[in-house]
């Protein structure tokens, strides 16, 4: 087996032993923090990447990769009182013992997307990080596989591939600051799904911690686990070191094309018809539609990937939504990479871009000062025109600062059973939506204000979206669906929201976690609570 290199690297610290509870001034001494201490040192884990609050680094790696200010800043989140950054699967191994026999909780984070903030912050009681950013290496196989660790982002992963080959490819995501290690156990959408699946159909082994500290791959951890890590989330089952990956061919030319109209310019009859055809058109067209509100009006801009050349696509546009009035104009041919740097600029704003493919590589986000609150949605029936008039000027009353972006479904990932991985938008389900709502500034009062007018709308779309269960998707992460408190987490409890994520296969997830982690070592806020029947 082809294995990832081990990464050798370090950060510089002062280390001395403080306890943080909800701040990272005023530490307190406990004598249970000097015994982890001593038995991560026993374990051979450098001091240099042990971090404590008065760290010199402390600070800024918690916040290297918080991806929300609504969470990091505010004063009332729990935070760390000790990070961990493995530089070797080793030392990721004995943070697993070490806390496990200290009774700690240990929660992980490889890019820190997760929109709730769990990978860097719990109500559950004291809790040190695991930050795998260190354990980012991708290597290649002569099958077209790839070995990829779980710190890496998306954005390295795609670098890394369009460097070995410009018609090779990978169906995940579009954001390149996403880590790859919570994207793929969550499912993981992107432009060439319809085509090829989602990132966790293309999942072929991978490495994970279990709470002894052995590591396990797919043929020693058994056919439940291995289903369970490909889109019911891996934070639940214990610590995912790496996957392996199948790679996709793409053509060497690909078609991007974006279209902006206004609700005063025929926006809602296209977006009517938009829906009619998106998730049933030619599998190698992607086209998105993004919602929001320009000068007082909402516009709505379609953005789309085709697996193909210019002169094709234009004859699908042509016969299928005529509406657009799509011109060559707004399209642009250019290899796949060259695509991720256009998706992702959200909403998609020019087609043209001078940007180098090394962006990729940049870990930081572009908004990286803008709190926010997403919520989700599956579509299972069109939004008929009328509907649409009424969400415009819903929206049009309220916070104008609200993005829809809808993605179609249908294709290759409707022809996998919804039962053949955790991820259950298969057949059935239409279009995903995510509902994001962002802000300038941190504070309660700002958030309450943005995030209750963002409950009050998803609220009003009920009507339009699925029932029994109102679906969601995992990887668009929203507490408000319900979640886990500390002491007994109850399966009866968790399926109120776990049914919302994982509709049929809840049930398999609880029990692959009573087989794999009956003590429920592992879990967070919307973690799968262990149930010991099937």
């Amino acid at each position: 087996m082809n294995l990832p290199p081990k990464v050798s690297y370090s950060i510089p610290l002062l280390l001395s032993l403080l306890f943080l509870p909800l701040s990272i001034s005023h530490p307190t001494v406990i004598p249970a923090h000097h015994s982890l201490l001593q038995c991560l040192y026993n374990h051979s884990i450098p001091r240099t990447l042990i971090f404590t609050p008065k760290s010199t680094n402390f600070t800024a790696t918690l916040f290297s990769s918080a991806r929300n200010p609504r969470i990091i800043f505010d004063d009332h989140s729990p935070k760390p009182f000790l990070i961990i950054t493995p530089t070797q699967e080793s030392h990721a191994q004995a943070a697993v013992l070490c806390s496990k026999r200290l009774n700690f909780q240990l929660i992980t984070r490889s890019g820190g997307h997760d929109y709730e903030g769990l990978s860097y912050s719990t109500s559950l009681g004291p809790f040190l990080i695991l930050d795998l950013f260190n354990l980012r290496s991708i290597s290649f196989n002569a099958d077209n596989t790839v070995w990829v660790q779980s710190g890496a982002t998306l954005g390295e992963l795609y670098f890394s591939i369009s460097s070995k080959s410009r018609t090779l490819a990978f169906p995940a995501g579009f954001c390149p600051t996403v880590g790859v290690g919570g994207h793929i156990s969550g499912g993981g959408i992107g432009t060439i799904m319809r085509q090829h699946g989602i990132a966790a159909d293309h999942v072929v082994d991978i490495r994970i911690i279990k709470t002894d500290g052995e590591i396990l791959e797919r043929e020693s951890m058994g056919k439940d686990l291995f289903w369970a890590l490909r889109g019911g989330g891996g934070a639940s089952f214990g610590v995912i070191l790496a996957y392996k990956i199948n790679l996709v061919q793409v053509p060497p030319k690909v078609t991007v094309f974006s279209k902006s109209l206004t609700s005063l310019l025929g926006a809602t009859k296209a977006v009517t018809n938009w829906q009619q055809v998106a998730y049933r058109v030619d599998k190698r067209l992607y086209i998105n539609a993004v919602l929001n509100v320009r000068n007082e009006t909402v516009q709505v801009t379609f953005s789309g990937l085709f697996l193909g050349e210019l002169p094709e696509l234009r004859l699908i546009m042509e016969q299928s939504l005529p509406e657009l009035q799509m011109a060559s104009k707004d399209c642009k041919e250019m290899s796949w990479i060259e695509s991720l740097i256009i998706f992702s600029t959200f909403p998609v704003s020019s087609i043209n871009s001078s940007q180098p493919l090394s962006i990729l590589l940049d870990r930081s986000p572009r908004a990286v000062n803008l709190s926010f609150k997403v919520k989700s949605d599956i579509v299972t029936e069109p939004i008929v025109e009328q509907s649409w008039e009424e969400i415009w000027k819903y929206i049009l009353k309220g916070d104008k600062q609200l993005a829809m972006l809808i993605e179609p479904l249908g294709g290759k990932v409707a022809e996998i059973a919804e039962t053949e991985t955790p991820f259950p938008h298969r057949n059935g389900s239409l279009f995903v939506i995510q509902y994001l709502l962002a802000w300038n500034g941190t504070g309660e009062k700002v958030a309450k204000k943005h995030v209750n007018w963002l409950r009050g709308f998803y609220k009003f779309m009920a009507p339009f979206v699925s029932k029994k269960p109102r679906a969601a998707f995992l990887n668009f992460r929203d507490l408000d669906l319900g979640q886990n408190t500390e002491g007994m987490i109850s399966y009866d409890k968790a399926k109120i929201w776990g049914k919302k994520y994982y509709k049929v296969n809840f049930k398999r997830l609880a029990y692959a976690k009573f087989k794999t982690d009956p003590d429920n070592f592992f879990k967070n806020e919307q973690s799968i609570p262990p149930l010991d029947f099937f």
